[in-house]
This record gives C-alpha cells, structure tokens and sequence, in this order.
C-alpha cells in the first residue's frame, strides 16, 4: 500500500537555529521515523531569492541547510531531500497556477502584508506570487499531508483553493492537501523576549552551529527580570519564561517539574545549567554535521540522489497537467504484436 506523501522545507537564509530546530526539524524527524508517510523535505532556494540575498553565497546556503537536515536526523534513506530551484517544474507549475489564481486571494495574503513592511525597499512580483509557487511545490508531489502551524494555515488553505479550482476548471488531477497542525514553540530573542528569535537579532539568537562558550556567553547574557524567581509567566516574566521553554525543548521536562527543580535557585544558577543542557543537547548533531562536511562529496550524492527521485515524480505530474491543459498531446498506448 502506498503512503501518504508529507511535504515541508525551509529557506537558505542563513545558519539555522534552534527555533528552526524545535519549530521544524526535530517534528520532522518524528514523523520520517513513525514511517506512516513518504516524505519530501526541500531546500526553498526560489522562495528565499525575493529577498535581497549574496548570490556568492546562495548555493552554499542550500548545501548547508541539506547538511543541518542530514545532522538532524533526515535519511536520505527513508525521505527525498532535494533543492527546489533544481527541479523546474516548480516554476513551471507555478505559472500554471498563476493562470487560474484569483488575483484577490493573493491581496489577501497577510505575510505578503508582513513582508512589505519589513523590506519596504524590495517589494517584488515574487513576494506577491510566493504563496502561489508554495502551491506549486505542494501539489507538485500529490502530497496529502503538510506539517504547519497555525501562522501557516492561510497558505496552506489557498494551495487547496487553487487544487479545487484547477480541478474544477480542468479535470480532477490535484490532490488538496490536509495540513497536519503540530505544536510549535515560540522561541523568542535572548537579548529582546517580546521578539521572536531570529537570525536578524544574532546576538539573542542560539544557532545550531554555536560553540559551547558562544552559548554559554549568550545565555549569560539574556535579558530576564528584576524579580529573580524561576517561575513561568510569559506575559509578567518573559524573559525567563522563554529561557524555561528552551529547557523544555532539550529536557522534555514540563515546566511544572522545572520550576520544582530551581524552586529557591536565582536566575545565575539556572542559566548556567540552561547552558550546559544546550551545549549537550547540540553536541550530538554538531557531531554528526562535522563528520558529513568532512567525507568529500557525501552531500553532493545525497543532493543528487535526491534530485533524481524528486524530478521523477515532477516529470510526471507536469505531464499529466500539460495534457490536462490540453498543451501537449495524450502519450501512445503501447500496443503488443503476437508473433506469428
């Protein structure tokens, strides 16, 4: 029986860090490993160029972000891990879908509304049409399930717009997909807890790659309050509260038994074992992500093998949609001769 196909990335924007970790890649991981889905993780190398990027480092950023996924705990054994830009008929999809896309329900795109303001000296066609090439990378795959959360439900619910209106304008060819919503917890800044962590903010920003003192120091350093009580409230104490999830996140401890452990402790003692359960929790994929970078032209096979099991199944969808289309011709059936 065939499974389900699940459907995720992220962009090559930079070195990622534990929000993207416990926000994505650790969810990831989890749902590869129940072996309930056939799973497809990308790099959005075409999403991420609407903002103003170093072409010198954009390839690089890709391979970087196959290898944070790999360290993780992604098989390219049991999932396709490819690159977006490296499959064409994402883009080519996209035009179609461009095609039949009112072009009210793009206006209607809060993160396009978002995206405006914080790059108000870049606002490209690109930004405008990103929720239609995320639509296209979906449907590309036949893909039944997307893992998001509740800030990615209006794009994911437009991808099933368009699969309706395709479908009902053509013929029923795409499949509309289910999100499969999944917690994520909301990492803010150490050095600023009323915004969230962002590689834009490095200095209150734990990234997976961070040296055990660059850590320490960083947590050292992260803002919290004069009340010195380790005791959860994100709206009276959000510094420390946001320090108490990341423990949670590396100790699966709830915040109850944390509060109970450091009940009487000040904030010093806490950061201190804060840090030390970070540096551990990373050391086992700092490990793994050294060893792959060092084996000469182990990400290059799995960037490749991954391309060529991704562009298998695009190949064929875009040729059941140009037929669908009526632009290109039905392929021949196969007719058998008997032998005399």
């Amino acid at each position: 029986m065939q499974k389900p196909v699940l459907f995720s990335g992220m962009q090559p924007t930079g070195k990622l860090h534990i929000g993207n970790y416990f926000g994505a890649l650790k969810n990831w991981v989890e749902l590869q490993n129940s072996g309930r889905y056939q799973c497809y993780f990308f790099v959005a190398d075409l999403h991420s160029i609407t903002a103003s990027f170093d072409p010198a480092e954009k390839y690089r950023q890709s391979v970087e972000v196959i290898a944070d996924y790999i360290a993780a705990g992604i098989s390219p054994e049991k999932s396709i891990v490819f690159i977006q830009s490296q499959i064409p008929e994402h883009s080519e999809l996209a035009w179609v879908l461009n095609c039949i896309t009112p072009f009210g329900e793009l206006r209607r795109m809060t993160q396009f509304k978002d995206k405006s303001t914080t790059q108000a000296e870049n606002i490209n066609v690109g930004l405008f049409d990103y929720p239609v090439l995320m639509a296209a990378d979906v449907l590309l795959y036949d893909t039944e399930v997307v893992p998001v959360g509740e800030d990615q439900l209006q794009h994911l619910e437009l991808t099933r717009t368009i699969a309706r209106k395709f479908n009902g304008q053509f013929t029923k060819i795409m499949q509309e997909p289910e999100p499969l919503l999944t917690e994520v917890p909301r990492l803010m800044s150490l050095s600023d807890p009323l915004k969230k962590m962002s590689k834009s903010m490095p200095e209150g920003c734990l990234f997976l790659d961070d040296e055990p003192d660059v850590i320490r120091d960083k947590v050292k350093r992260a803002v919290t309050d004069s009340d010195a009580k380790v005791l959860y409230s994100p709206s009276k104490k959000p510094g420390i509260a946001n320090l108490m999830r990341i423990y949670r996140g590396f100790t699966n401890l709830p915040i109850k038994e944390i509060e109970k452990k450091y009940a009487g402790a000040n904030y010093g003692v806490f950061k201190k074992e804060l840090a030390e359960v970070i540096v551990e929790g990373l050391r086992p994929f700092q490990v793994r992500k050294k060893l792959l970078m060092k084996k000469s032209g182990e990400i290059d096979r799995i960037i490749e093998k991954g391309r060529k099991k991704a562009q298998k199944k695009a190949t064929e969808k875009m040729d059941q949609v140009k037929v669908t289309l009526g632009i290109a011709k039905k392929p021949m059936k196969k007719t058998v001769t008997k032998s005399a």
